[in-house]
């Protein structure tokens, strides 16, 4: 089981380019894709987080179920569901409004027990910034780590969520001795700061960077493996570094490579097939509008 731990929103998806173009709802954050993306990749997974009973919550849990995700353990709440509002350029790429106030998921709570059968678990996003949610899910990161767990993050960052710069950049690093494998763009790597051999020095067993077009590059603490992109005419990006995380723990889960010493012995055939698997599910999913991450049968064996 892989347990997937953030929000769930709806992404209002501009139909076009432009401030005014068209905004049609599709379910939506970055652990929530990710989720998804693991479901129908054929991962057990599990979904830890807090929902509204308002129609847009129904619907995001519909979507977990219908990706073959275990959601009795996300918690359920009165207040609204979180609104993600994104614009699209040119070249396809999003940036995002966010509506978060008095949302239901940013209410989580710790809770007592992971999931039998647990063997990693998936952390990012805004669930990492909104208190006092992201208390809750810092203090699971910590003990999922202390349990012996595999656990993943993705910073994934959203400027216009985080009030203090320096103070985010800081809690960063206090993740970083709980985390096994680190994911994460160039353009958070720039804002973050910082390096992959510190990131590495710090706790983490590999830093996979994502590189747009270009492809990806994993770095662990004796090697750098690096595949390009797969060529695509793409409709947008959204989703597509969510997709990354979730094809990067299904391959490592098929691989039965969900442990540090065992991302250690990957060795340079494994990881080039990782990273090429991740690209390939990435490709995918900018191919299309919105984030609707690939099936299994899609991609072919891993």
């Amino acid at each position: 089981m892989i347990v997937v731990a953030g929000e769930a929103l709806i992404d209002l998806v501009p139909q076009g380019p432009g401030a005014l173009a068209g905004l049609k709802p599709a379910l939506g954050g970055g652990p929530y894709n990710t989720a998804v993306a693991l479901g129908r990749l054929g991962s057990a997974t599990a979904f830890a987080s807090r929902a509204s009973h308002d129609a847009f919550g129904e619907a995001l849990l519909d979507g977990l179920r219908q990706a073959g995700v275990d959601v009795s353990g996300v918690q359920r709440g009165p207040e609204p569901t979180t609104l993600a509002v994104a614009t699209i350029d040119s070249a396809g790429s999003a940036a995002y409004s966010f509506y978060v106030e008095g949302t239901a998921d940013r209410l989580f709570t710790a809770p007592s027990a992971l999931p039998a059968g647990t063997r990693a678990v998936s952390f990012g996003t805004c669930s990492l910034v909104l208190e006092p949610g992201a208390s809750a899910y810092t203090e699971l990161m910590r003990t999922a780590a202390a349990q012996g767990l595999f656990t993943a993050l993705d910073p994934n960052i959203r400027t216009g969520l985080i009030p203090d710069a320096d103070a985010y950049r800081a809690r960063f690093r206090g993740w970083l001795p709980s985390v096994t494998l680190l994911k994460l763009s160039e353009e958070d790597a720039t804002w973050l700061g910082g390096s992959p051999a510190e990131w590495l020095a710090a706790g983490p067993s590999a830093v996979v960077l994502t590189r747009g077009g270009d492809g990806l590059t994993v770095f662990t603490r004796d090697a750098e493996y690096s595949v390009p992109g797969e060529k695509v005419d793409v409709v947008d990006t959204i989703g597509a570094g969510d997709t990354v995380n979730a094809a990067l723990l299904h391959g490592l889960s098929a691989q039965d490579a969900l442990s540090a010493q065992a991302l250690a012995g990957l060795g340079a055939d494994g990881w080039h097939r990782l990273l090429r698997f991740a690209a390939r599910a990435a490709a995918l999913t900018c191919s299309r509008a919105g984030a609707e991450p690939p099936y299994a049968a899609e991609l072919g064996e891993w």
